[in-house]
């Protein structure tokens, strides 16, 4: 391999800025395109052993700077196409939906998905599964931080908070029965897992346990008899599910581990980006930086995007107003600091994370009679400026969006991606994907020199460039992590990036979760006239 890409490796691996101060607790990602921005979560510190100084210097729980360069300079970065290949296809997941499925027509063709981690072991989560009680499908991907551990619970619970909450009374009732009297329980959704999806077994029956109590409730409610409209089911299903997971960090459970999985998932955190589509149109629950954007082609051919969610950061000005009216006007300047809620987290809305929610007592409470901290890796240190908790939430943000025969498809995906790609080119390498006409493509420095004739002959090959990919979701990532600075697939940066060891993978990328879910259009088309 040539020295360009591994030079601007080790230079990166040199970095002075990956230290960080442990009374800031403050780490930059090394993400190289677009400009750097800060990773969404700080990497947790220990607290100093030592009294003797408030504010001592911890690196990033990473080698020193001259050892990764070392290493690095024993990384062979020079991946086969079958090695590349393998790497970026290993999670990929391609299902197709049945058009009837016994209960109805189904607005969903397909959808495929793919993950590429950057952390070890991957923090990002997925979910897919078909209410069979309602109807729709529901989608989702969460992005954990602080560790895996509350995206895990939340992707395995979310959707049975929603199901339930769309469910009628009837059915709730049929579900109640066969518990009390321990008779099959029919089936809530059917899941489209992937082979390499994890479940917490052990927690099983303290979820199953909390999701009774949830419909318990609901059938006590005599307002509740059709079930909640998907709006007011999904908001919901949200704040429940958060409330559940605080609760489990505070009572005692029957066993050590499972006490001990509820403590690193109310201390860990997750971002999610849900929808739930059904014949009528999509209806997309955004907390968080996870992103939601529809693939509209047009009459004429041309696509565009529309974005579905928004992110919950200091960007978005409306949330960051929201987020400074909840506190009082003395901690205007302190409860976001460099874009981060308190100088830490990057995303204004989350599950779990209840260093942000819970009160300095119930936080030492509650670490104080657990069980071995350094075996949770859970650190206990209190944010400057904390005066009037909470400081975060989880209620969605709700949008709404009737289907229409031009819209073809939907990208669901962590900020993993959007660190990389914009709205419009995620779109368009999707639609390229899907109608095999390589669409709008930025010209190269090099083919900027060309003569008309040569030019004329680009122009021919692009109208028909076959996918590297069968999955779109792959498609993606691989041009997102492997594009260079002139809008080319370059195969050697896409070879260096996948060949970073994982202690060093997250100082150049985040996780990257896509799920694209593509539409029956024919169905539209005919429900419209």
């Amino acid at each position: 391999m040539s020295g360009t890409v591994a030079s601007w490796i080790l230079r990166r691996a040199q970095s002075k800025s990956l230290t960080v101060s442990c009374g800031q607790h403050r780490l930059y990602s090394r993400i190289n395109r677009p400009p750097p921005r800060p990773v969404s979560r700080p990497r947790r510190i220990r607290a100093a052993r030592s009294s003797s100084s408030s504010s001592p210097e911890f690196n990033d729980g990473r080698a020193p700077s001259s050892q990764r360069q070392s290493s690095l300079e024993k990384v062979d970065f020079r991946l086969t196409g079958a090695q590349i290949n393998g790497l970026l296809r290993a999670n990929e997941q391609n299902v197709r939906i049945p058009e009837f499925d016994g209960r109805g027509l189904s607005p969903v063709l397909r959808f495929e998905s793919n993950q590429l981690p950057a952390n070890a072991p991957n923090e990002d989560r997925r979910s897919v599964a078909t209410c069979l009680q309602t109807k729709g499908m529901l989608f989702g991907v969460f992005d954990g931080h602080g560790g895996h551990a509350c995206a895990q619970a939340v992707s395995e619970r979310l959707l049975y908070y929603i199901a339930v909450a769309l469910m009628p009374r009837q059915s709730l009732e049929e579900i109640e029965y066969a518990m009390e009297n321990t008779k099959p329980v029919p089936p809530i959704l059917q899941w489209y897992k992937h082979h390499n999806d994890y479940i917490y077994r052990e927690s099983a029956s303290l979820y199953v346990d909390h999701l009774r109590v949830f419909w318990q409730e609901l059938l006590e409610n005599e307002e509740h008899g059709d079930g909640m409209d998907p709006l007011d089911a999904l908001a919901y299903a949200f704040r429940r599910l958060d409330a559940d997971i605080s609760l489990e960090a505070q009572v005692p459970l029957d066993s050590e581990l499972m006490r001990s999985t509820a403590i690193q998932v109310a201390f860990a955190g997750s971002t999610a980006c849900l929808a739930h589509v059904d014949m009528e149109g999509i209806l997309v629950a955004n907390a968080g930086d996870c992103r939601a954007v529809l693939g509209v082609q047009e009459e004429d051919g041309s696509w565009s995007a529309l974005p579905l969610s928004r992110d919950h950061n200091a960007r978005n000005v409306a949330e960051l107003a929201r987020l400074r009216s909840q506190h009082p006007k003395a901690e205007e300047a302190t409860v976001v600091q460099d874009e981060r809620l308190l100088g830490i987290l990057m995303p204004f809305r989350a599950f779990g994370d209840v260093r942000f929610k819970w009160s300095k007592e119930l936080q030492q409470s509650v670490l104080e009679n657990s069980c071995d901290l350094d075996s949770l890796d859970i650190y206990q240190y209190t944010p400057a400026n904390f005066h009037t908790p909470p400081y975060l939430e989880v209620t969605p943000e709700l949008t709404y969006h009737r289907l229409r025969p031009k819209d073809r498809f939907l990208i669901l995906a962590s900020d993993g991606l959007w660190d990389m790609l914009s709205d419009d080119e995620a779109v368009r390498l999707a639609a390229e994907h899907l109608t095999g006409v390589h669409l709008q493509a930025p010209v190269s420095a090099s083919e900027r020199q060309m003569n008309l004739g040569q030019m004329h002959s680009l122009l021919l090959h692009r109208c028909a460039v076959p996918s590297l990919d069968l999955n779109s979701a792959t498609h993606l990532i691989r041009h997102a992590v492997g594009t260079n600075e002139y809008g080319e697939l370059d195969q050697e940066r896409l070879s260096a990036m996948l060949a970073l060891p994982d202690d060093l993978a997250r100082m150049y990328r985040d996780d990257i979760t896509v799920t694209i879910v593509y539409f029956n259009s024919d169905l539209a088309k005919a429900r419209e006239d």
